[in-house]
């Protein structure tokens, strides 16, 4: 198993404005070589790329990596702004940071938040992607569907969505954010061997100000339980519908995925255009880029 070095540093960190954030970002590789967005997921920050970036810059491509809305860099340019972290929000996040980087198309991929992300993009404005690779597949759902229970089995391993929806539950993640970080690292990526540095690289990020909020909002929105912003309603109600993703697509999944994941059968028919399922060996979970970062490059490139 593939594994990030905790000696390199993705320190390169550019701001812009871009739709309601200053977004941190980096940006790698030749700026006329073919775009390539890379968005990380919960708890996780662009380090999670790592070993990606020098991949997919030595082929050619230009490469951007944001900081996700609450983590890292990226701020609010408003502290009146709702600190929404509803999935169609993020997705018009990448939308603006590609307007404001002058970028029309690009390849997108991504894992866990990052991966959803990228999905809503390709569904809805496909004229911006030109390829997609998603980590655990299709991850595109509502409130509605959020709202019905599952069997306990599976109801157990979302256990911190349950917990994040009390205010005893956002208080504990406050002041605990680093050893919650931790724990899901090791329970979403059982075989990952990573050591304290690597750990500490991506937890700094956790230390936005806007974090907490992000993250509980997300999750509480997810089931139901805090109201989304009225502008981003009438794309919560398209991706209600399971848009199919038309766009050329290459799914991935660790085959020792320790997170909540479907089955590739379960999500394959969602994909309309040429697509492709990769299932990765080598006791590779959640943390995907990080943990196999050669095989989700080549992703990428082949996509």
């Amino acid at each position: 198993m593939e594994g990030a070095s905790a000696m390199a540093v993705l320190d390169d960190v550019r701001q812009i404005d871009a739709g309601v954030l200053n977004i941190g970002y980096v940006d790698a590789g030749p700026a006329d070589g073919a775009a390539v967005i890379l968005l990380h997921g919960w708890p996780y920050d662009i380090h999670s790329f790592v070993d990606v970036v020098p991949l997919l810059t030595d082929a050619g491509c230009r490469v951007i990596v944001p900081y996700v809305r609450g983590y890292g860099t990226t701020r609010f340019q408003s502290d009146e702004s709702i600190r929404n972290g509803q999935p169609s929000a993020m997705a018009v996040d990448v939308v603006e940071l590609m307007g404001a980087l002058d970028i029309d198309t690009a390849k997108l991929a991504g894992f866990d938040w990052g991966a959803r992300t990228a999905d809503i993009v390709a569904a809805l404005w496909p004229e911006r992607c030109r390829g997609l690779v998603s980590v655990s597949g299709y991850l595109i759902d509502s409130q509605e569907s959020g709202r019905h229970p599952l069997p306990p089995k599976a109801e157990i391993a979302w256990w911190y969505q349950f917990y994040f929806a009390t205010d005893r539950g956002r208080e504990g993640y406050d002041k605990n954010r680093y050893d919650f970080a931790r724990l899901i690292w090791r329970t979403a990526s059982p075989q990952w061997a990573f050591d304290d540095a690597t750990f500490g690289r991506s937890a700094a990020a956790l230390d936005n100000p806007d974090h907490v909020d992000i993250v509980i909002h997300n999750y509480r929105w997810r089931l139901g339980l805090a109201a989304g912003e009225p502008q981003y309603a009438e794309l919560e109600a398209r991706l209600a519908e399971k848009p199919k993703i038309r766009v050329p697509a290459i799914t991935l999944e660790g085959d020792a995925n320790g997170a909540p994941h479907l089955e590739p059968s379960v999500y394959g028919k969602q994909f309309a255009g040429r697509y492709e399922h990769r299932t990765i060996g080598g006791g590779v979970g959640h943390n995907l880029p990080q943990e196999a970062p050669r095989a989700f490059a080549d992703a990428v490139l082949q996509v």
